[in-house]
This record gives C-alpha cells, structure tokens and sequence, in this order.
C-alpha cells in the first residue's frame, strides 16, 4: 500500500489541462490549476490576481461549458482552485502529485521544471503530459530526486470519456513512484492503463496514427473519395463510426498534422516513415483553417440541412458520394453485431471495399507486430490502447485472430510481405491464433504466456457458474454469479424491456428469494436499456388490445414493485443509456451500482406518452423519502422538480447527475471503470445480505391534489401560450400533473403506492389510445429503423 494521491497540482489550462483537472476533481481530488500570467495586460491589469489568473479561470470556464461535458456534475468545480505560475506557484507545495500539460516545447518545459523542483515537497510526483518529448531531455539538469520522482502521463482527449492512459517511465524513475500513480489512475480515476516505452507518440497514437495517415494516402492512391473510405474503416472494420476522415475532424486537422508530423520527423529508422508524411491537400486544408469540427468545416461541412465533403482532387467541398458498389457491402457488412464476423467478412471481401481494406490493415497489422518489443512489450497493451485510447472494438491482433491467424499469414506471405521475425517465430511454434482461452502468444517471448486477469475486472460470462443458466427465456437470462448472488441480465434487442423481461423479473427474483442471497440485474451491450419495447405497444395500441396492453403495464409495474419488496437485496448496474423502463427497474432496486457514464432520464413524453412501470411514483416517493416524519413541509417544490424531470425529459449526463436529478440515491454506489461494475455491483449486493437487509415498509404521502393540478396546468397553459410548447405537449403535461399530485383528492388523505400506480397506468392507457401519441411512436420506430440501417 501507498500513500493516497489527495492534492493534484495541473500546470496548462487549455483542452487537454483543464480536462484533466476536471476529471480529477470528478474523481474526488482537490486540485490546483495554473496557467501563465496573459501578455500584454496593461497597468491596472497587472495590479488584478483575477486578471492575472485569468487563463486558468478561462480554462476552468470552458471546461465547464463544454460539450460533452468535461465534469461529471458542476459542483466538483468547486475542487478545483486557479491561479498563476508567477504568483501562485507555492500552491503547489502541497501537492502529491504534478502534472504538466503545456506547450509542445523543449526548453519551456525544462525551465517550468527547474521551478518545481524548488517548490515541491519530498516524495511529491511530477508528471508530464508530452506524446512527443524524451523524459532523458525534459529532465536534464534536474537532481536526482527529481529525476527519481518523473514520468508520463498520457492522458487521452476528452479526458472524461476516453479510458486510455499511457504511463512511461523514465530511465531512472523509481518503481514505487511509477505503481503509485498506476495505483491511482487505476483504482482513482478510472483508467486503463497501458505500460509504454520512451518513443515518439507511445503505443496509441503510434499505431492510430500510422492506420489512419494510411487510409488516407491509400484513397488517393485508388482513387476513392472520403465517404468509401469511411464506409470501410468504421463498422465493418471494427472502428467507431467516425472511421477515418470523421475522426480526423473530431480531433482536428491541425493536432493530426501535429502527430504526423511528429512521427515523421522523429522515425528516420522507421520502414513506414513515409505514411507519416502528410500529403499536400492536407496541408492545405490546415493553411486553410478548414480543420474540422473546431472550425466548423473539415473533411465535412454542414451547410444547412445538407452534408458536403470535401473532395481531395479539386480541393473544392461537392455533395456526397462515393462508389455505390463499396457503400452497398459496407452497409451490409456493418449490419452484423459481432464485430469479429465483420471484420472477418470484410477480409473475404471480393470487391472494391476488401481490396482497400486489405491493403491498409496488411501493413497496419505487419506495423503492430514489428513494434511489439519497441513501443511496449505486450500485445495486449497495443490491443488495449487502441480500444481504450481510439474506441476500436478490436484491437489489431484481435482483429487478426477474427480474420483467422493462418488465413491472414497465408496471404501475407502470397503477396510478398515481409514477416517480422517474431511473426516467423510464431509461425514456426505451431501457434494457430494470439489469443486462446486465458493464453496469449506474446511475440517479445516468442510462446504462449497466462494472461493477467484481475478478479474484479472479469466480464459476465467469466463470473457466471454452470453450463446453463438458473432460467432463460426469449428476453433474458438469470445466472448463479457465486457467493450466493443471482445474475439477471437481458437478451433482448437493445436490452428494452419487452413481456419476457418482465415476467424474468419477476422469476429471477421469485427463485433468488428462495436459492440465493441476493439479486443483481446486470446487462450487456452498449447500454443497460433503451426502454420498454415499443413496438409492442404500438402493435397493442394499433389493434385496439386494451386488455392485453393494460396487463403488460400492470405485469411491468408488479415486477418492479417485486424488485422493491424482495426479501433479498436487489442491486440494480446500469451504464450507457438508462432510459424509460430501463431507470424504471433501477427505481425498483433496494440499491445501484452505476457506471459514471451512465445517461438516465424517464423519457416517454417525446412518444407521447408517461412512465407506466412505476416511475411516476417511485420518482415522487424519492424526492419525499428524506422528509422526516411529522415535518411540516410544502411539498410542492418536491412534486414541481419531479414533474420537470419528467415532463421535459431531463436525462442526467453522468451517474452523479441521476443522483441530483432524484433517479438514484446519493447513496448509490458509482464506478469509473465499466470493467469492475459487475464486481462493485456484486459486492453491494452481498454487503446488504451481509448487513441483514429486510424489505423497507410500504409508505404513504399527501400529495397536491387538485390545487396543484391547477397550478401546474396554469403554468402549462403559459408555455403553450408561450410557443414554448405545443397544444399536445400540453395535454400529455396535464395530464402528468394529475399522477402527479395523485388525482384531484391527492390532498384529501394520504396516497398510497398502488393508488399512485392504479393512476398511472390509467393515464397511460389512455394516452395510448390517442392518435396523436400514436403518432409520435410509429415516428420513433421509424427513426430507430433508419438509425440502424
């Protein structure tokens, strides 16, 4: 064990710094943000601390205004104190930690460090951010403390959102410094770490940068337009869907020029310096300003409603395009959900889009090989960066196993590719894939080696027990996880809650209560759940199956009222989109355990209609449960934020605004590493059991009832009145209002739960029945349906 990281020191307040100070302070640490003193104040300036702060305030700003939003919840900006590096550099005295993210410039970085070193306390670590700098060079002239206590911190942009960090030590850092910080990024803020060697843009960048500059020089080479080559290098090749020009708007041209630059000017050994080299159309670009989304026009530009592209042969932006025959396989292609089926699909492309393809990722995978032993001694950490740093869904050897190891050589060697010798060794060893069960072939040792898997970091289908599941059917599944815990997690399309979800929450939690100790439904897939099956509803509604659909919200509504009444604690573990039914069985649960980029709101109104699983309720008995019993308290605000919430569709941006926003306790647990959910989720589950849970008792509340009904319907009125809101927006809003404030005798007496849900469900049948929500939900399947295609 090591002393805790408390106090962080961030030295540069632009994109990158302020990013990190936010993320830092997200994560609980106190920090102190400094930024150079701005040029060219004049004489009253000069005299102002808060004119001579002013670019680390600017910094802290922006990164509050920013979108996406850099801090989990505004409030952690409160961590965060600014200042100047002529007057404030004592600040830092405290620190544990410093991390240095300014200009790009050797001998700038040299002098900032000669002044730490005369400021910081005893065993204090200093950081840099560089993708391009030597630690030999940046310390230079620093004694050996200083020296001992100095590495790398890549962090990648933005900070929040991205997992990557690549930590590299210097020729004399100290291990316990380096296991220090790993420590904290790690179990502090959340990060993937991957080990990285001393060498220009590290493990990364490195290889992100080389598979990028080489589709686009191979465009120019085939002569192919942008949109055929994003089409191949997104989806069908594992990538995001930004692909390659996209991604490069994203990040900006010029900081992809920079990169490029970088590596050609420094790998003068390197094979493949000349991908580096940055082709002249996209110099001019830069020279330009046509750089990307930061200046609204990049390889793309939006011009009203129409998407333009700018095309590399006349250097002049036309109406999109590209080859049909590519953009019809890649759709094809993209349409499957395995990414290991597309991209292997994409290899045995016969037609335009494979043959690109081939020639990128041939050299791509022939490059990652070579600098395995250069860059890191791994596979796995190269795998690892590219999905945590770059979003890939498979890393370049993952990707090779996908198309087949033997497939893939076998066509190395017929078009006359050299082999690294690692490769050949592997060859030799009989090795049939990198990756087999719990074994990876690690090229620097030339066999196969055990991976390293940390227990708390293992995914579902590590934990579960057994060949089958405890019960299955169409829509979900529940496993044994161990240690007396049951594990429900969904099946269906996009994790919605459909008739099979319910009635296996209803089973799962039935057998949980009877053979285990405790119960936690926790899913797969990019999002924890978009909500209950529309179609479904639509279909029910369309046909007129009033029964039918009035059973399925009163079947959904029992099955989570059940999760609430257990008589075993139910952990709920969402991330990603939490959405409708999806944070309804959150509601449900005794607890949550939330990933940090978890984006939850009850968002049935924009279909037309309101919560039907209990949300109504529970989000109102949230926001009163803290009241203390006797107090004589208005609960008029309480009903009035619930029905904003609600009726304006507010989704929270992170797991700390769902607990402002009332859809989670500020009890609830949350994690920065989606990896460790499931185990932080567990451990919840098994510290209630252990605790001694029993079932909370059933409450009841006065509510507003028809004099708030008024007063909301007042207000409502005035919007619509307004133009903020249409004639319909209205109706549905009243008619929330009157869940609400538990009809027009809320008031009268006490409101119990199963009145609170007997109004709720009443209000959504009847919203259903309305041809305007009708409406609305056939225009969301719709859009779904395009989205997909």
């Amino acid at each position: 064990m090591s002393e805790p990281i408390r106090r962080v020191g961030v030295i540069g307040a632009g994109v990158m710094g302020s990013g990190i100070a936010a993320h830092l302070a997200g994560a609980g640490v106190h920090v102190v943000l400094l930024d150079i003193v701005p040029p060219n104040l004049d004489e009253k300036e000069r005299q102002d601390p808060k004119a001579r702060s002013r670019f680390a305030e600017s910094g802290l700003q922006n990164a509050l205004k920013s979108k996406p939003a850099a801090f989990f919840h505004k409030d952690f900006a409160s961590l965060v104190v600014t200042g100047n590096l002529e007057d404030d550099l004592a600040k830092l005295s405290d620190c544990d930690l410093v991390i240095e993210a300014i200009i790009e410039r050797l001998d700038i970085k040299r002098a900032l460090f000669e002044r730490l070193e005369s400021v910081l306390k005893p065993g204090a670590i200093v950081a840099s951010n560089t993708s391009g700098l030597r630690i030999a060079d940046m310390v230079q002239g620093r004694g050996e403390a200083f020296r001992k206590s100095f590495l790398v911190m890549h962090f990648f942009n933005p900070v929040r959102y991205m997992k990557l960090l690549e930590l590299v030590a210097g020729p004399e850092t100290d291990s316990a410094v380096y296991d220090r910080v790993a420590a904290f990024g790690k179990w502090t803020l959340g990060k993937g770490i991957v080990q990285a060697k001393d060498t220009p843009n590290f493990v990364g960048n490195r290889i992100g940068t080389h598979a990028m500059m080489l589709g686009i020089n191979q465009m120019v080479a085939d002569g192919l337009a942008p949109e055929d080559v994003d089409a191949i290098t997104g989806p069908p090749m594992g990538h995001p869907k930004s692909a390659s020009f996209r991604t490069a708007d994203m990040v900006g041209l010029d900081t992809l020029v920079h990169v490029a630059d970088n590596c050609y000017a420094a790998l003068t050994e390197d094979p493949e310096r000349e991908v580096f080299k940055v082709p002249d159309y996209v110099r001019t670009m830069v020279e330009k300003r046509l750089l990307g989304n930061k200046t609204k026009q990049g390889f793309y530009q939006k011009r009203g409603d129409e998407i333009l592209t700018y095309d590399p042969y006349t250097n002049e932006y036309r109406a999109r395009g590209g080859n049909p025959e590519i953009r019809q396989a890649c759709k094809k292609i993209a349409g499957e959900e395995d990414p290991r089926a597309r991209v292997k699909a994409l290899f045995e492309d016969q037609g335009p889009a494979g043959a690109f393809a081939w020639k990128v990722n041939s050299r791509a995978l022939l490059y990652a090989a070579r600098l395995t032993g250069e860059i890191c001694d791994s596979i796995t950490a190269i795998d690892d960066a590219m999905r945590w740093g770059y979003n890939w869904e498979l890393g370049p050897f993952e990707a090779w196993d996908a198309m087949g190891f033997e497939a893939v050589l076998a066509r190395l060697e017929k078009d006359g590719l050299e082999l690294p010798e690692s490769l050949a060794r592997m060859k030799a060893a009989g090795a049939k894939a990198f990756y087999q069960g719990d074994q990876v072939f690690e090229l620097t040792q030339g066999k196969y080696v055990t991976r390293q898997a940390d227990a708390r970091e293992l995914p579902l289908v590590a934990v579960r027990r057994g060949e089958a599941p405890v019960l299955r059917n169409s829509g979900a599944e529940a496993w044994d996880l161990g240690d007396g815990v049951l594990g429900l997690t969904y099946t269906s399309k996009a994790n919605s809650v459909d008739p099979d979800v319910i009635a296996m929450l209803g089973e799962a939690t039935a057998r949980a209560e009877r053979d285990f100790r405790a119960l936690v439904i926790v899913n797969q897939g990019d999002h924890f759940s978009v909500g209950a099956n529309l179609f479904g509803v639509v279909v029910a509604a369309q046909q007129q199956q009033w029964d039918e659909l009035e059973r399925m919200i009163h079947g959904f509504q029992q099955a989570c009222q059940r999760l609430k009444y257990s008589t075993i604690p139910v952990v709920a573990a969402p991330f990603g989109m939490t959405v409708g039914g999806g944070l309804e069985v959150c509601l449900g649960a005794d607890a949550v355990q939330a990933h940090a980029e978890t984006y939850a709101g009850l968002v049935e109104v924009g279909v037309g209609l309101i919560p039907g699983g209990g949300g109504c309720m529970n989000l109102v008995w949230r926001a009163l449960e803290s009241i203390p019993e006797g107090a004589d308290v208005l609960v008029d605000p309480f009903i009035a934020q619930v029905f904003k919430n609600i009726a304006m569709a507010n989704v929270a941006t992170s797991a700390h605004m769902a607990q402002r926003y009332g859809y989670f306790r500020s009890t609830d647990g949350v994690s920065f590493d989606r990896a460790r959910l499931l185990y932080e989720a567990k451990q919840r589950a098994i510290g209630l059991a252990e605790a001694g849970y029993h079932p909370p008792a059933p409450r009841a509340h006065k509510l507003l009832g028809e004099s708030g009904i008024a007063t909301i319907s007042m207000l409502v009125d005035t919007l619509v009145q307004g133009g903020f809101a249409t004639e319909y927006d209205g109706f549905i809003a009243r008619k929330l209002a009157y869940v609400l404030c538990g009809g027009a005798s809320g008031a009268a007496s006490p409101v119990t739960e199963q009145r609170m849900l007997d109004l709720e469900r009443e209000v959504f049948l009847s919203l259903c029945g309305e041809a305007k929500s009708l409406e609305r939900m056939q225009h969301m399947l719709m859009t779904n349906k395009a989205l997909r295609n």
